[in-house]
This record gives C-alpha cells, sequence and structure tokens, in this order.
C-alpha cells in the first residue's frame, strides 16, 4: 500500500475505503522529495477493521505460524537494501542505520518462529504434601478473545512495528496496527510481505491515519483486549487514562545514563558514547541522553569523546559514506537546538556542534552540565552528548535516579564491587556493563519502569506472555 499516487476511486484499507482527499503524505526529511502517499484513515474504517478481526478465529498450527515468520525472515533479507532505502527516504536515518535495522528486523521473525515452536505449558503434580491429591495441574497459553490494538513510533520504522506484530502471530492474535503517520510506507511493506509469507489478512490490518482523529477509537474499542504502544510518556499516561480495563503494555520515553568510572577504559567509554549519543540520529528511547563522567578522568574522557565525535559524519541520509543522517524533521532538530541553547544561557559549556540546516542536526557535545538542567532532566530525542561531572558513587547513582524515567543505563567500569551496587541500586529496567544502553537481543526482556513504563517487557519472549492468557486445568494422575 505504498501510492505514490492513490486511484481517485479510493484506496482499500482494512476493508474499508478511504478517499483521495484523505491521505498523507509522507516526504523525505532531507530534501523534502514526495516519498508516497497513505490513505488517512477514520473512525468507521476503525471500527469495520475491528469487525474484520472480530469475525476471524485464528487456528494456525505452530508449525504454520513458524513456517509463516521464517518464510517473512527470508524475504526481509533478500529484499534488505530496498527495504532499508525505503525506511531512509521516509525517516531520514542514514543508510547505515536502516540496513542495521533490517537484520534486526529478520532476527525478530526468527526468534518468533522459535519461540512458536516451544512448548509453553508447565506441569504440576499435586502429591508433593501429606494432603496432595493423585492428579497434575497444567497449564497453556491461549490467545486473547479480542483483538491487540498497536501504536508505533517513528524512531525504529519497521523495527518497533515487528516486536508487536511478531509476538502476536506467534501466538495466534489478531492486531489492528497504527504506525506512525510520519513513517507509514515501512509498517505497510512489513505487512504486505507477511502476507506474502501466507498471513491471513485478518491476523494482521494496518490502518494509517491521524493519531488525533483515530487514536481513541484504537484504544476504548470494545472489541480491544490489550492496547501495546510504544511512544512518548505523555501519550503513554493519556492511554492509561482513557483504556479502561484491559490490559496494556506501554513502552515510554528514556532518560538513560552512561555511567563512567575512575576505572574506565577511557577510550572504549568515549566510543560507546557516541555510538550511544548519534547512532539512529540519537532518537531512540535507549539513546545515551547523560553522560556521568567521574571527576578524576573527565577532562581526559571529553577528549577523547571530541575526537570521535568530529569525526561523525553527518549528512545526506542515502549516502552510505554517512554515519548520521537527519532527524526525523525540521521541528525535531530545532527542539535539540533550542534545548543546547537554553542549557548554554544557564551555565553549560559547548563544546562542539549544535549547527542546525533543516532537519540536519549536528552531533554535539556539552561540558558542565548541571543534574537539574532541563536537557538532562527530561529527554532530548537526539544526537547530544552532555557530560555531568560527579566525584564519588553514591553520587553517580544518585544522579542516575533523579529524573523520572527508569528505562536503561550502561555503565563503564572493571570493578566488581561498582558493577554489583550498579546492578542492584540504579532504578532502571536494564544495567549493560561495558556497553551502551541500547544493548539487547530481540529475544530478551525489555521496558522500564516509572515514567518509562509499567514494568511489562517486551522482546519477542515477554510479548507472547503478555499477548495470551494462562489457563490452568487439572487431571486425575496416579501416583
Amino acid at each position: 500500500m505504498n501510492h505514490a499516487e492513490p486511484h481517485r476511486e479510493g484506496l482499500r484499507l482494512g476493508g474499508a475505503i478511504a478517499y483521495r482527499d484523505r491521505v498523507i503524505d509522507v516526504h523525505n526529511p532531507y530534501d523534502g522529495a514526495l516519498v508516497g502517499s497513505v490513505a488517512k484513515a477514520t473512525i468507521e474504517d476503525v471500527r469495520e477493521a475491528m469487525a474484520y478481526a472480530c469475525a476471524y478465529r485464528p487456528r494456525l498450527t505452530r508449525h504454520e505460524r513458524a513456517q509463516i515468520l521464517n518464510s517473512a525472515a527470508a524475504l526481509v533479507r533478500h529484499r534488505a537494501n530496498e527495504l532499508a532505502a525505503l525506511i531512509t527516504a521516509e525517516s531520514g536515518l542514514c543508510i547505515a542505520d536502516t540496513r542495521y535495522e533490517i537484520g534486526r528486523v529478520s532476527d525478530v521473525l526468527l526468534f518468533g518462529a522459535i519461540e512458536t515452536l516451544k512448548d509453553d505449558g508447565t506441569i504440576f503434580s499435586c502429591d508433593l504434601t501429606p494432603h496432595g491429591k493423585a492428579r497434575r495441574i497444567f497449564t497453556q497459553r491461549e490467545p486473547l478473545q479480542g483483538v491487540i490494538s498497536a501504536i508505533t513510533p517513528f524512531n525504529h520504522p519497521m523495527n518497533q512495528v515487528a516486536h508487536k506484530v511478531v509476538p502476536s502471530i506467534a501466538s495466534n492474535n489478531r492486531m489492528v496496527l497504527k504506525p506512525s503517520e510520519k513513517v507509514p510506507l515501512s509498517a505497510l511493506a512489513f505487512a504486505d510481505i507477511l502476507y506474502e509469507a501466507g498471513l491471513p489478512a485478518a491476523m494482521l490490518q494496518v490502518l494509517t491515519g491521524d493519531p488525533a482523529e483515530i487514536a481513541d477509537e484504537l484504544i476504548t474499542h470494545p472489541a480491544v483486549d490489550l492496547v501495546s504502544f510504544t511512544g512518548g510518556v505523555t501519550i503513554g499516561k493519556q492511554i492509561a487514562a482513557k483504556a479502561g480495563y484491559r490490559r496494556m503494555v506501554l513502552e515510554l520515553g528514556g532518560n538513560d545514563p552512561l555511567i563512567v568510572m575512575e576505572d574506565a577504559d577511557i577510550d572504549e567509554a568515549a566510543t560507546l558514547a557516541a555510538l550511544g549519543s548519534y547512532k539512529n540520529s540519537g532518537q531512540r528511547c535507549t539513546a545515551v541522553k547523560r553522560i556521568l563522567v567521574h571527576q578524576a578522568v573527565a577532562d581526559r574522557f571529553i577528549e577523547r569523546l571530541l575526537d570521535k565525535t568530529r569525526a561523525w559524519r553527518h549528512g545526506d541520509p542515502s549516502d552510505s559514506g554517512m554515519d548520521m543522517g537527519t532527524l526525523i524533521n525540521e521541528a525535531a532538530a530545532r527542539y535539540c537546538e533550542d534545548k543546547v541553547n537554553e542549557a548554554v544561557s544557564l551555565g553549560a559549556r559547548l563544546l562542539y556542534g549544535n549547527e542546525r540546516n533543516g532537519a540536519l542536526y549536528s552531533p554535539t557535545v556539552l561540558d558542565q552540565i548541571e543534574p537539574g538542567l532541563p536537557l538532562v532532566r527530561y529527554e532530548t530525542f537526539g544526537p547530544v552528548s552532555p557530560v555531568i561531572r560527579f566525584g564519588s558513587i553514591d553520587e553517580a547513582i544518585a544522579i542516575s535516579n533523579s529524573t523520572a524515567y527508569g528505562l536503561s543505563s550502561g555503565v563503564c567500569t572493571r570493578r566488581l564491587d561498582y558493577i554489583t551496587r550498579f546492578i542492584n541500586e540504579l532504578r532502571v529496567g536494564t544495567v549493560n556493563i561495558g556497553e551502551v544502553p541500547g544493548y539487547r537481543l530481540e529475544l530478551t526482556p525489555f521496558g522500564g519502569i516509572k515514567d518509562s513504563g509499567l514494568g511489562y517487557k517486551e522482546g519477542v519472549q515477554e510479548a507472547i506472555k503478555g499477548f495470551t492468557n494462562l489457563k490452568t486445568y487439572s487431571l486425575p494422575w496416579s501416583r
């Protein structure tokens, strides 16, 4: 459903028709070129999609689901260059980042296929105590009775979608997905691949539209059993207030620190800081948003970080020689510029960057950052490296825990006593030692606490648990 020029008679959309005057044009953030146009769904489209999903009851075997996911993974790998170019065109992410994203999408599909084939039940013997019986208790996971409503953001246009869709397929559920209106083409391309791999259409419908117009219906429709949302904190809390008595998986923002202790390998730490701050144009919930550096090594660390930042090439995202493309749009780049200017006006030292040209925004390094500045107290979604100096591990832990977020963290140290304290005392969902906060496998549990989420995890394995009901039953069983 990637239509540069939609047909006058309308676009097929989840069983409904969207007419030519109801379209969303998608433009390249770098040069403004029209990439494509998609249908702008109405509330009635949402209702028809829900009815279409409810009328279908999936009966795919584990083998059939695994076969679909494996076939889709093969198609993604075969079309990797084409899909990466599409993501780059609509998001402005550099081609190196989008090729990496396609590899991650393939991993999600492969892990989903593996998990599908696992027996997810458990067995409990009942003769464990003096008053036990000759019985056994069994459990099995079942798909939800209703529909999963999924809403995804712009920053990983296809991988965020895959993390919703694949566990839904693996668990034999039905999903209605609304991708970000800024990057809808990647989601549609992914859906087309799944249909080509054999997925029944009723198990996945993609509705493209304005969230102000259709989001409430996607959240509150009576057919919806679960709302899975990835995005900003404000919207996440609005969803929680409106969703009512139904399951929610909310993966919200992050303000993730990279903590550099006095015993750290400084070159390694600076490399992680640059990667964590600038990869994906800094537009990741798990990007390095704050760099906490022990004062004993801060000057040396900043010197190495500046070297690596100056070498970070940014520009035309379709140029394979670039390390970074644009932000999602000019407004996002201007927001980063304004936040950095505000920090400088409040006493921070700008060491490099803060240059903007439209949606292009340069990698930027600041020093002498106070922990309470808005730049580091809230989530700045862009390629900014703010350095906060500290004097002890107690101070580092206190600064890290001082914001409303609790998603992830990275720690650079070789001391086991430090490592133990960080793992036990950082109030976050993930602690990565010797890695960026964003490191994970597509299989492993991922999510945050506090304003970063409700503690429920994504990642293929955990998402399948969240997308199913656990049924317990017992049978007579001889000793």
